[in-house]
């Protein structure tokens, strides 16, 4: 992932403001710490900080048109871009970079070429000739990205807030799926697939088309010129991730420049349930495989820094964050530039276990719709911000724009969970990829319960941070709450110090207002939590939150059961539900974060 800075029509030119916006622009310089640049026209600035994935030799931008009249700074990566090349045959390229297509592609089709780039990317392009620009952000919004109005009529755009919080009256999230035209005066959307409209769809379910399309999404995110891996939790979507890339990386330019096996990576409390998992799959894809610990103290220790790159208060963001981030610094320290890894699969599934109650296939299919609308809030943000906080780039082959117009076509009926027929969640994924001849993964392993990521890594984790939250914010602290915090008012000690902390690197209204709120219960939207009554005075958004659905949650409600039990003079504990093999977390010691390879 690369940072980028624009400045548009600020109607100052003097040395001053150029320096201004590298300082700017220098906040940006972890997102890539391998090249800046920096274009002025008049008093348009276009800013470009660069991590080199594709073409690090001659990739450096800004980059330009043949007669350099149109210039453009990109964040992203376009997969498609040597079939753009062999259409733009009276065009001649001066980088071999992926993102050198994007000025081709507006001097030949204007404004309209969008939707031709299949990836991932959030770029500003400056016509010269007329001074007039277009802003555009990637379909589901992997790519982070900002805009924001200054007080001399200028517009603003950068890759995270830090970058332009301080100078602009207002600012708010770039929608994805948009692009802003100067000549239009606004927005207007250049994504319009057919599930976007949330109609419920027909498509009887094709396992092998499902197989076929998510094995297209992964295989073409293998370009790259640097070292790679893959992030491996142990889950269903991550091991499906490398399972396929270990499949098809024999032969690809990157085998040949970087070796055939592939490295993974996990990261989790000591005796967590995603390292024994992880470690299980990648001995048995043949991976080499790097694994991670940190401390619950480690973790607590990261905080700050988490909410400074993630910029958000959001509870489940943030946990799920802190494990990333700490593995994404030991990652690049051994040298790996870019990891592909396993987010969407629960949007377009239905992988939560809150979806075991949904009432029916009408409201799991909105459900879906509305959460793959949301995730550029949620684990976009997170995977994106928490990779780029040191350099390293994230990509999402569940977002494949043409994976995801495959599995959002599919009739939710048969996406729905259904015990009696023994379909879990994501059973149509499961099924897909459930090869008897020659199996992509073990079956405990493809048919292993979803756990969330910031369940995965260890159970004490999120107790851990409860704890320590506890110790911050007082009784009293959350009686006032309302008053202090009334957008989007904390409702628990763990919300409350986090947004504490949020407002100290952000105390501008309108980035308190780039974070999502309401009710959830297990990740769900809030129209979800009517879904169970009982919901509604358990609203965590821990997977174990979903009592009666996770196998931990059992184990909860019986201690309860137990405790009630005895103070009503029964000392006989009932008899426990708890399936005797799920994994389980046992208390971390206090070591130091390590990696074991």
């Amino acid at each position: 992932m690369c940072g980028i800075l624009a400045v548009l029509g600020c109607s100052d030119d003097s040395r001053a403001k150029r320096v201004r916006v590298l300082e700017l622009s220098r906040r940006l310089k972890h997102r890539g710490p391998d090249w800046s640049g920096l274009y002025q026209h008049g008093d348009f600035y276009l800013a470009h900080q660069r991590l080199a994935i594709i073409d690090p030799a001659s990739g450096d931008q800004p980059l330009y048109s043949e007669d350099k009249k149109i210039v453009v700074t990109v964040n992203g990566e376009i997969y498609n871009h040597e079939e753009l090349r062999k259409r733009l045959v009276n065009h001649k390229f001066r980088t071999g970079s992926d993102c050198d297509v994007i000025a081709h592609l507006y001097e030949e089709y204007g404004e309209n070429f969008v939707d031709m780039l299949d990836g991932m990317f959030s770029f500003v392009l400056l016509d010269t000739r007329d001074n007039s620009f277009i802003v555009a952000r990637d379909a589901i919004g992997i790519t982070s990205l900002y805009i924001g109005w200054g007080l001399d009529g200028s517009i603003w755009i950068s890759s995270e807030l830090k970058g332009l919080n301080d100078d602009c009256e207002h600012f708010e999230c770039f929608p994805p799926g948009h692009l802003y035209s100067s000549k239009l005066g606004g927005m207007k959307r250049w994504y319009n697939p057919h599930w976007f409209s949330e109609a419920i769809p027909s498509t009887p379910y094709d396992p092998l088309v499902l197989r076929r399309a998510f094995e297209n999404a992964v295989i073409k995110r293998l370009m790259t010129d640097v070292p790679f891996g893959v992030l491996l939790s142990g889950g269903l979507d991550s091991s499906l991730v490398a399972s396929i890339t270990a499949r098809h990386l024999a032969g690809t330019k990157a085998a040949k420049q970087w070796g055939p096996q592939l490295h993974s990576f996990c990261v989790g409390l000591e005796n967590s349930p995603d390292l024994k998992s992880a470690k299980e799959v990648a001995e048995y894809l043949g991976t080499v495989h790097h694994e991670f610990h940190f401390t619950v103290q480690d973790g607590i220790d990261a905080i700050e820094d988490v909410i400074y790159h993630v910029e958000t208060y959001d509870v489940t963001t943030i946990r799920a964050s802190t494990p990333m981030f700490l593995m994404s610094r030991k990652i690049k320290s051994l040298g790996v530039k870019m990891v592909i890894s396993g987010e969407g699969s629960d949007e377009i599934f239905g992988g939560y276990l809150y979806f075991h109650k949904a009432p029916n296939k009408e409201e799991f299919h909105l459900e879906t719709c509305h959460k793959i609308k949301a995730l550029h809030q949620y684990d976009c943000l997170r995977a994106n911000k928490s990779t780029s906080a040191w350099g390293l780039e994230a990509r999402v082959p569940f977002l494949d724009k043409d994976f995801i117009n495959v599995a959002m076509a599919i009739d939710p009926q048969f996406k729905m969970i259904n015990r009696d027929e023994g379909r879990i969640e994501k059973w149509v994924l499961r099924k897909a990829f459930d090869d008897e001849e020659h199996p992509y993964l073990p079956k405990h392993i493809l048919y292993r319960q979803k756990e969330q990521f910031s369940d995965g890594v260890g159970y004490s984790w999120i107790d851990g941070l409860k704890s320590h939250a506890a110790t911050h914010v007082t009784d009293k602290m959350m009686q006032n709450a309302r008053h202090i915090y009334p957008h989007n008012t904390p409702s628990t000690k763990e919300a409350y110090y986090y947004r504490m902390i949020f407002e100290r690197f952000f105390s501008q209204n309108s980035a308190t207002l780039t974070v999502p709120g309401g009710a959830s219960v297990a990740c769900s939207t809030a129209k979800a939590v009517e879904w169970d009554a009982s919901w509604a005075n358990n609203l965590d958004p821990s997977g174990r939150a979903a009592l009666g659905v996770h196998l931990s949650a059992y184990e909860q409600q019986q201690q309860q059961q137990n405790q009630a039990a005895t103070s009503n003079g029964n000392v006989m504990p009932m008899p426990s539900k708890v399936i005797d093999n799920i994994p389980r977390m046992m208390e971390a010691g206090a070591q130091e974060l390590e990696i074991r390879s």
